[in-house]
């Protein structure tokens, strides 16, 4: 069972640390435990309570009438509104009781909502990956299992291939052809799936070859399909060679089209690259490229 400090809860469910103790001392929502030294710590149940109670305040449930609810009638009000349009906020703490919890139906109305409300694509854009950003927080404090993390990624991962099914392939002889691929020892596919289905969407020719996939392979690959574009992440370091040397290497290999290059990797170093590799700083300004499916040389 995971260990909280106040400080966790904050960055978890948005609320102040001040507030929680406020609505501890004075309404008794949640009872901290405390260590032999006296030092205040939580526990799952305390943070999925005031998930719950993050999600009722930030749709107009004054604190001191959910004080009087009791803690199932909170579960069952928050499960309620998880499944209507309710706030940004409140649906992100509820994504994240799902993820906790292990909750596959109720992963399955957050994100079913939002995609009637707002389309698959502002679904994933506007809900699931401001959730995965608050899932680099969980990791970082500890918080989840690699067990909870595999669990909601293969749901993620499930609704994104089942949304690029749902398209048909490009009939357009003339659109833009685009290569995906993850280099090897890279295993996060979750956004490379998620850029196929916007390629997919506005009509380029996808070629997906998936992770694990070497220099001399992708150039194999690049003989036969001919690509306009290369679109690749670096979210890992190498353990043969540096990323600049990477990069030198994908520059030297493939020349012949433009190369998109993301991730944290590639982002957080000053890598010098050549004239047909392009960084990308964000999924924003990933999309305005190949809505335009123009870069600038």
């Amino acid at each position: 069972m995971a260990v909280y400090s106040i400080v966790d809860l904050e960055k978890l469910t948005g609320v102040k640390a001040h507030t929680i103790r406020i609505w501890e001392q004075r309404y008794g929502v949640i009872t901290p435990k405390r260590t032999q030294s006296n030092i205040r710590y939580y526990q799952d149940d305390d943070l999925k309570q005031l998930l719950n109670i993050a999600i009722l305040n930030k749709n107009g449930h004054k604190i001191s009438r959910i004080a009087q609810m009791q803690p199932d009638e909170i579960n069952e009000t928050a499960a309620a509104l998880s499944s209507i349009d309710i706030s940004y906020g409140a649906h992100l703490d509820a994504l994240t009781i799902a993820m906790i919890e292990m909750d596959e139906l109720k992963f399955d109305k957050i994100f079913n909502t939002h995609i009637q409300q707002l389309g698959f694509e502002r679904a994933m854009t506007e809900l699931i990956y401001p959730f995965l950003d608050k899932l680099s927080i969980l990791w970082l404090t500890g918080s989840i299992s690699p067990v909870q993390e595999n669990f909601i990624s293969f749901l993620i991962r499930q609704k994104i291939i089942a949304a690029i099914d749902q398209l048909q392939p490009s009939e357009h002889t003339t659109g833009k052809k685009c290569i995906l691929y993850l280099p090897e020892g890279e295993k996060q596919e979750l956004s490379l799936l998620f850029i196929q289905f916007m390629l997919r969407v506005r009509n380029y020719r996808v070629v997906y070859l998936g992770s694990d996939i070497s220099i001399a392979e992708l150039k194999v690959a690049c003989g036969i399909v001919k690509p306009d574009y290369i679109c690749t992440m670096i979210t890992s370091s190498f353990e043969t060679v540096s990323i600049q040397q990477y990069v030198n290497n994908l520059s030297n290999e493939i020349f012949n089209c433009q190369i998109l290059l993301s991730g944290y990797q590639v982002n957080a170093q000053s890598i010098e690259h050549g004239k047909n590799i392009h960084k990308v700083q964000s999924l924003e300004q990933l999309i305005q490229i190949i809505s335009e499916q123009e870069i600038n040389a």
